[in-house]
């Protein structure tokens, strides 16, 4: 059949794309006030009936998605940025989607050129003559009096796109929707740039995870992303201090960029080798993004306040943080208050993620993982054990695992990893809510897409077997 090819694949994505935006129009993240009546509610059954369209196109686009990767996983040969391009194009002009999180950054960089503290206070302070007050009356309930956990590069550009648009909430969407673009961009360049194939952009970057959740809802997670895999592709090319330089950039976006410099020293330190070797690698990383990181701080203006607002985001419980959940059942069960056992099983989660970042890197130094590989499962394992989890943390890992070779249907891996982001996907509705049935939803695609990636890799060792991890970038690039 035509559709299960794959140009019927990037068609049939490009058609869910396009019923996500659609239906976004009355069922996305829509601004509590916007003067030039496009994103307005539009009646109840007008909604409801938006909402529904949504969730068959974020169907289609996962069902058209891992159909996609079977194909590309099989060895047949499409163009996979110009599906790139036609899944993205429908999601370029839709209002805020699966988050309200851009009004959030908005409203920040307006506090900035507003003379406020955005370490010290949240959008609530904007009164209704200050820039940005649209956007400030937009943000989500717990977050309105949140100072920003985002380091002083990104309020700098925040701050730019308010200033561009004069604040006006439609323009400033767009406006940070342009960056998220480029984001999306810089991930494509340093993937291809990392030797990745057709089946590394396939996890990494046509990812439905994502496209929502990037370009979609123009999380800032994505320009994290591309920096740091930018500033990756840079130490295997041997050129570690810039990439240190754009890792540093990337911490100040958001702080777990920094997982990389620990890869980066490993590069350095095998391509050094011995004590001196060591030496620089564990340090010299560290001082180039230390440095880039005080002279952003300087720079922007807006203070070092990012230092204590880093743990702002782990007061919230999400449903999504194993150890918040196991923390708040042991500790229901041991007392009238949970808090206290929930803080030391998230304390407890988080030292075994270190343990796994340091055990990943030891490994990485010895020669037996690729360093960009070991990057990309420790970000996997500090969401795993992180004490708050959004849906799309889980692109931090997937992208970098992407890039660096165990890749979409054609590795377990990988194909884990994709079924994990299809079943993500459902877990928040287009108006930024988190409803019940978005996780039973979420859980039948990961039952059913675990399930069919079992039978197929079962069927691909009877015909000889598929690697665990494809080689890695530095073994790619090797002469």
């Amino acid at each position: 059949m035509w559709v299960l090819s794959a140009s019927g694949c990037r068609w049939l994505g490009a058609a869910g794309s396009l019923a996500v935006a659609v239906g976004g129009l009355a069922a996305g993240t829509l601004p509590v006030r916007e003067p030039w009546g496009l994103w307005v509610p539009r009646g109840s059954m007008v909604t409801v009936a938006s909402a529904v369209l949504a969730y068959l196109g974020l169907t289609l686009l996962v069902a058209a998605w891992w159909r996609y990767g079977r194909l590309l996983a099989d060895g047949v040969r499409d163009r996979i940025l110009v599906t790139l391009a036609c899944w993205t194009a429908p999601l370029l002009l839709a209002p805020p989607l699966y988050s309200a999180d851009v009004y959030s950054y908005i409203a920040q960089g307006a506090m900035v050129l507003e003379g406020h503290d955005v370490y010290g206070s949240g959008p609530s302070v904007l009164g209704p003559d200050d820039l940005g007050a649209d956007a400030a009356d937009s943000v989500g309930g717990h977050w309105t009096g949140t100072p920003a956990p985002y380091g002083p590069v990104f309020l700098v550009l925040a701050q730019a796109v308010v200033r561009l648009t004069g604040g006006e909430i439609v323009p400033a969407v767009f406006g940070m929707r342009l960056i998220a673009l480029g984001a999306l961009a810089l991930i494509v360049w340093a993937v291809r740039g990392l030797g990745g194939d057709s089946r590394a952009l396939w996890l990494a970057a046509l990812n439905p995870l994502l496209l929502i959740h990037v370009v979609g809802g123009m999380h800032n997670d994505g320009l994290m992303i591309g920096l740091m895999l930018s500033g990756v592709l840079l130490a295997v090319r041997g050129r570690w201090v810039p990439g240190c330089v754009l890792v540093g950039l990337a911490m100040m976006i958001k702080s777990p960029a920094a997982v990389a410099l620990l890869f980066i020293g490993v590069m350095v330190a095998r391509r050094d080798g011995g004590v001196r070797g060591l030496v620089k690698g564990l340090l010299l990383p560290g001082l180039v993004a230390g440095a880039v990181a005080v002279g952003a701080t300087l720079v922007a203006g807006t203070g070092f306040g990012w230092l204590r607002t880093q743990s702002v985001a782990g007061a919230i419980h999400t449903a999504l943080s194993v150890t918040s959940d196991v923390g708040l059942g042991l500790g229901l069960l041991v007392g009238d208050d949970p808090e206290p056992v929930k803080g030391v099983v998230r304390t407890l989660g988080l030292l075994a993620a270190v343990v796994i970042i340091l055990v990943l890197a030891w490994r990485a130094w010895k020669g037996r993982i690729d360093p960009v590989l070991g990057l990309g499962l420790s970000l996997v394992g500090l969401v795993a054990l992180s004490p708050m989890v959004q849906p799309w943390y889980v692109l931090w890992g997937t992208v970098v695992v992407g890039a660096a070779g165990a890749v979409g249907c054609g590795s377990r891996l990988g194909a884990v990893l994709g079924v994990v982001s299809g079943a993500l996907v459902y877990e928040t509705a287009p108006s930024g809510h988190t409803p019940w049935y978005g996780f039973v939803m979420g859980g039948v695609v990961l039952v059913l897409g675990l399930v069919r990636a079992r039978r197929v890799s079962g069927a691909a060792n009877l015909r000889g077997g598929e690697a665990l991890v494809a080689p890695g970038p530095m073994e790619r690039t090797r002469p």
